[in-house]
């Protein structure tokens, strides 16, 4: 019998709706991991969202120079500027080196977009005293903050 690869891995850690209540609120300069140039892609839709509603948002696409009319960095290092969080539009498997990278640069939070999740690096991340939130959509839970708190 053939075995059988999970698709993907529940999460061993979860952020509780008050702790990314403060996340989104504290928190302002955000580094978006896997940003696409395309509109229609998830990646694109939040970082738009976030830049529309007082984030700063960095793009990180090795591939473009410039994304929403934002430069566009290789990766984490070459950021010069701090980074409060940290939001991955990548696979699982790429998301270790990346919480490394994170870890490298002092951002606050790590944020695994909806889909995403991988343990390990959230552990590492939580060793490190950053804060995780993992297979959340930074776009939607702040949707929800905003209309819990604007009724």
């Amino acid at each position: 019998m053939e075995k059988i690869e999970q698709a993907c891995e529940m999460p061993e850690f979860y952020t509780v709706p008050k702790e990314i209540e403060e996340i989104l609120q504290t928190n302002k300069t955000i580094a978006v991991v896997g940003l696409s140039p395309k509109e229609e892609r998830d990646s694109n839709r939040v970082a738009r969202y976030l830049n529309e509603h007082g984030y700063k948002v960095i793009p990180v696409n090795p591939m473009h120079d410039n994304i929403l009319g934002l430069r566009s960095y290789a990766d984490l290092n070459e950021i010069t500027e701090k980074i409060d969080i940290v939001d991955i539009f990548r696979k699982p498997e790429a998301v270790p080196e990346i919480v490394e990278d994170a870890i490298k640069k002092g951002a606050k939070v790590v944020w695994m977009q909806e889909g995403i999740v991988n343990n390990e690096a959230a552990k590492t991340a939580l060793d490190a005293d950053l804060k995780v939130v993992m297979n959340k959509c930074m776009m939607k839970e702040h949707k929800m903050m905003m209309a819990k708190n604007h009724g």
